[in-house]
């Protein structure tokens, strides 16, 4: 396990401060464990979010199950905290089992982010966009290739449902993470990739990627001159991520609470939406409840996408 101290004073100010009356919590220090490698865009906004006395923690692997089976398993005392993204939702259809159970071993605190994901290619590639990347693509069938970070995450069930909505065909190759994805990409060691906004919009404005379609179901105010998938002609193309925390189930309900309300603090402050904002992510900062339902829902919806995909269980 890779351990990484956040070097943000954003968290401590906030989280720190306004806990140091709330009876003894916090007394030591915080872990929000990122079940992701380093550099990645769940990485990328824990660092923002977090400082002393919060850790940040790097634990990837198995699609992000590692990570969450970590703090499934740690003591229910709000010290442990996961942030995660809608591969937490995908798990329970993916693999043939878990270690934890993901809606009672897990207690939804807050969604933080809403973000669309981005298709991308070189800026030296002959694809210039989505429309460009379909015909090539069925002119020569498993001949193109793109990058994954592994089965079933959603990146990779991303370009899976945009291969089953279009006919085409296109050959995965597999990276540990955003980072060496988008680092791929650039190098033209792929021909293209999904990525999450939150790591490509700077490279894409600096001219280092090319960006071919965004998946939301309108333009991205980060990257205006990005057209939308459904725009090129695949009707209905929405797909969005999210990043959430989460905590141990049995965590005490004040606890949540009480996180959940210094996280919508530090997501309402101007600067903190600035930040968030211009890599092409949205703020959410919901309530427990909220998360939960959707955290729910996004296990029935996934599960369905498995199941059109015909991906056989990890």
């Amino acid at each position: 396990m890779r351990r990484l101290r956040c070097t943000f004073a954003v968290f401590v100010a906030t989280l720190a401060g306004s806990f140091a009356h709330a009876q003894d919590y916090p007394n030591r220090t915080i872990r929000v464990i990122v079940p992701f490698a380093a550099g990645g865009a769940v990485d990328v906004t824990a660092r923002l979010l977090g400082g002393q006395p919060v850790v940040i923690e790097n634990k990837p692997g198995a699609g992000g199950t590692l990570g969450a089976d970590a703090v499934a398993k740690a003591p229910p005392d709000g010290y442990t905290i996961l942030q995660n993204t809608s591969g937490g939702a995908i798990a329970p259809a993916l693999y043939k089992s878990l270690p934890f159970d993901p809606t009672k071993d897990l207690v939804p605190v807050t969604q933080i982010t809403s973000s669309m994901l981005l298709f991308v290619t070189s800026p030296k590639s002959e694809i210039h966009s989505i429309r460009d990347l379909i015909a090539r693509a069925r002119a020569r069938p498993g001949k193109l290739n793109y990058g994954s970070s592994g089965v079933g995450n959603p990146l990779h069930l991303t370009m899976e449902m945009l291969k089953h909505a279009t006919g085409i065909d296109l050959v995965s190759v597999p990276f540990r993470g955003d980072l060496q994805i988008n680092q791929a990409v650039m190098s033209g060691e792929v021909d293209v990739a999904v990525v999450p906004m939150g790591t490509s919009v700077p490279h894409v404005k600096e001219g280092i990627l090319r960006g071919l379609g965004v998946t939301g179901a309108a333009r991205n105010p980060a990257l205006p001159e990005v057209p939308t998938i459904i725009e090129q002609g695949v009707p209905g193309f929405v797909v969005s991520g999210w990043q959430g925390w989460f905590v141990p189930g049995g965590t005490p309900a004040p606890i949540v609470d009480r996180i959940r309300q210094e996280m919508a603090k530090i997501l309402a402050q101007p600067d903190m939406q600035e930040r968030i904002k211009g890599f092409g992510n949205e703020v959410v900062g919901s309530t427990p409840a909220e998360f939960d339902a959707y955290y729910k829902a996004e296990i029935v919806k996934y599960t369905k996408v498995i199941e059109d995909a015909k991906i056989p269980k990890q």
